[in-house]
């Protein structure tokens, strides 16, 4: 059993050869949130997380084990509702009502993206939006869920707003303000991060 208790966020500066050799740990975002797990990483090896609470592990993030090994975290694809519209006002509103029941949602330049339900997926719907069912990685927002390892404030309703404007304003060709950037920019840092990953490795060479 491979014990891990330390994690370095990404970017974390780390070799890109190193990281490539590493083993991955491949989680739906459900699972990175936990602090206490047991796992089971893509060359077989278990491994046991003791990790500071509050801990949510994100694509890229790199983990170190006791004796020093890495082991690269993979956000795994899980049904989420991806949410799209030509309007960028009907997708601000869509983000404000998400926001308004404390629904997790990655904010990306010009979608949405959530845990897959029907009931929120017929509302969104409602609100003219394009909201479709699909296989991919979650990275929902810190203040979604109050915490995660990059945001240590709790969050509050006035910052999943600023998300949404910042969405809208993104659309517009206007840009951030300082108070917008903070929130709307951690899921954008991630995805590069997973760009860079991929083609450091060779992937599709």
């Amino acid at each position: 059993m491979l014990k891990i208790d330390k994690f370095l966020s990404a970017p974390h500066g780390i070799a890109p050869v190193l990281v490539c050799r590493a083993p991955k740990l491949v989680l739906p975002f459900n699972e990175r949130s936990k602090s206490r797990l047991r796992a089971v990483l893509d060359n077989g090896t278990e491994a046991a997380l003791f990790l500071p609470r509050g801990t949510v592990l994100r694509g890229g993030d790199l983990l170190v084990a006791e004796d020093g090994s890495f082991v690269e975290v993979q956000a795994a694809a899980e049904a989420v509702l991806d949410v799209r519209s030509e309007d960028p006002h009907a997708l601000m509103r869509a983000a404000y009502h998400l926001g308004n029941r404390h629904t997790p949602v990655e904010i990306g330049r010009d979608y949405l993206r959530l845990e897959y339900d029907p009931v929120l997926a017929d509302m969104l719907q409602r609100l003219g939006v394009r909201a479709e069912r699909a296989e991919l990685p979650f990275e929902p927002e810190a203040g979604a869920y109050g915490g995660g390892h990059k945001h240590g404030h709790d969050a509050t309703f006035a910052e999943d707003y600023a998300a949404a404007q910042a969405v809208f304003h993104e659309h517009h060709g206007h840009s951030h303000s300082h108070s917008h950037s903070h929130s709307h920019s951690h899921s954008h840092d991630h995805g590069k991060g997973a760009h860079v990953h991929d083609e450091s490795c060779g992937h599709g060479h």
